[in-house]
């Protein structure tokens, strides 16, 4: 008997993890992708809001780019994975305007015993031109193809951080935080061809500026006052 009661809660339990990672996913479609894009929007409102985030407020102005994901969920029983989607805005170089959104995947695997559901908010600051040029890939790797560290938060905000790319996680759940060594960042391009209403690149989107839609400008305009800090 007790071992019918542990089967059956590992099934309800890996069914409320698929359920916990269906949830993130953004349909390719019109409405997805505006949903996704007002998430982010909010998203980067409450880390500019977020009287821990002060690193993160001051360096903005030196980024080359931001990934901004709504909604990282980590999810493991016995066998655990993460992932999310992810909205991307870039520019040439610090001073000049932030074009975006270009729609992208993030995830991970991981093998472990850890027993819980965490649902994060994650902003991720591309402070040089390798980590800028990695976004324009098919698919790179954190850690890997690129460096990353954590971003300092609170009393730390006077700290020197060198890397590619530095994360910040605003985490919810059983888990303290994200940790984003290790993970997988490709291009979504059914969400860019969704949301710009015909295929597109990230280079077509932050590079050669080939397709446009006037819904991302609040998100510029947002990261165009704090780049002015």
């Amino acid at each position: 008997m007790a071992t019918r009661i542990r089967t059956h809660a590992g099934w309800f339990f890996c069914a409320v993890v698929v359920a916990a990672l269906a949830g993130c996913a953004t349909p390719d479609t019109r409405s997805g992708t505006a949903t996704e894009l007002s998430r982010a929007q909010a998203t980067l409102q409450d880390f500019r809001n977020d009287p821990d985030m002060t690193w993160f407020r001051n360096h903005v102005k030196d980024a080359r780019a931001i990934i901004i994901s709504p909604n990282i969920t980590r999810a493991s029983f016995v066998f655990g994975g993460s992932g999310g989607e992810a909205v991307v805005y870039s520019r040439e170089r610090p001073g000049a305007p932030w074009v975006g959104p270009a729609f992208y995947n993030m995830g991970a695997g991981s093998v472990g015993f850890q027993f819980g559901v965490d649902v994060s908010q994650v902003v991720v600051l591309v402070m040089s031109d390798r980590g800028a040029n990695a976004l324009l890939s098919p698919k790179f790797t954190l850690g890997g193809d690129v460096s990353i560290a954590v971003g300092p938060v609170g009393a730390g905000a006077a700290s020197s951080v060198t890397a590619d790319f530095v994360s910040f996680a605003r985490a919810k759940g059983l888990y303290a935080g994200v940790s984003l060594g290790g993970a997988v960042i490709n291009p979504d391009y059914g969400a860019n061809a969704a949301y710009y209403g015909r295929a597109a690149s990230p280079v077509d989107i932050l590079v050669r500026h080939a397709v446009t839609n006037p819904n991302g400008r609040p998100i510029s305009e947002m990261l165009g006052q704090m780049s002015r800090r």
